[in-house]
């Protein structure tokens, strides 16, 4: 019985060789200002050469998203995203794309003859506190600064100039001065359900359309 499963251990078959598992190779890490591949980007920035996003052209990742009638960009950031005016419509990589409507498009980069602003329009405003809301002529840069924010600038009734900040659709600030007090004023935000900002700063009120921000 010993010599049996003496045999039998020496009988029994060596299990097959495996060579060993190479580990995965990892994803090389992007240079800033660089897009990977599977986006398919081009240019030198959107809708300005420099600016963080770019156009993107066809791939597997994008094939879904390109369309005539519309732009497709990425951004690496959300933020930068929201501020071109269109739909945000995937996330690719870390990579933000962005549905751009022709319209959108043109309005970021027309300006109003004879001036540096991208439009003009009636907004509602109110200088004074209590006073009912009024028709004010306002007008827009959509790419006051380098990153893309935006100056809204309403004339009020009195004919003086407010100057509002945007980042995106967001407000942050209002131009201020010793001169008419307002240097200590609050500044106050909140939406309405129409696509509105409504801004309260001091005493005065301005109602401003999200669309008017972004030419969206």
């Amino acid at each position: 019985m010993f010599a049996a499963l003496l045999l039998g251990a020496c009988s029994a078959p060596e299990p097959a060789y495996e060579p060993p598992s190479e580990p995965e190779a990892e994803a090389p890490a992007l240079a800033p200002g660089e897009f990977p591949a599977s986006l398919a980007a081009f240019g030198d920035g959107y809708p300005e050469a420099g600016d963080p996003c770019r156009k993107l052209g066809e791939s597997e990742a994008t094939s879904n998203w390109l369309s005539d009638s519309a732009a497709l960009v990425g951004c690496p950031a959300k933020a930068e995203a929201e501020k071109l005016g269109g739909s945000i419509v995937d996330t690719v990589d870390g990579f933000f794309l962005v549905s751009i409507p022709a319209k959108a498009q043109e309005s970021v980069h027309a300006l109003v003859p004879g001036t540096d602003f991208n439009a003009t329009a009636q907004i509602s405003c109110s200088a004074t506190e209590g006073a009912p809301l009024q028709p004010c002529e306002a007008r827009v840069k959509r790419r006051w600064t380098t990153e893309g924010n935006a100056l809204v600038e309403v004339t009020k009734l009195d004919g003086t100039r407010r100057a509002i900040f945007f980042e995106g659709t967001s407000p942050y600030g209002a131009e201020s001065a010793q001169a008419d007090g307002s240097a200590g004023w609050e500044f106050r935000v909140r939406r309405d359900d129409r696509d509105n900002i409504v801004i309260t700063f001091g005493p005065e009120r301005y109602v401003i359309p999200d669309a008017f921000v972004t030419g969206g």
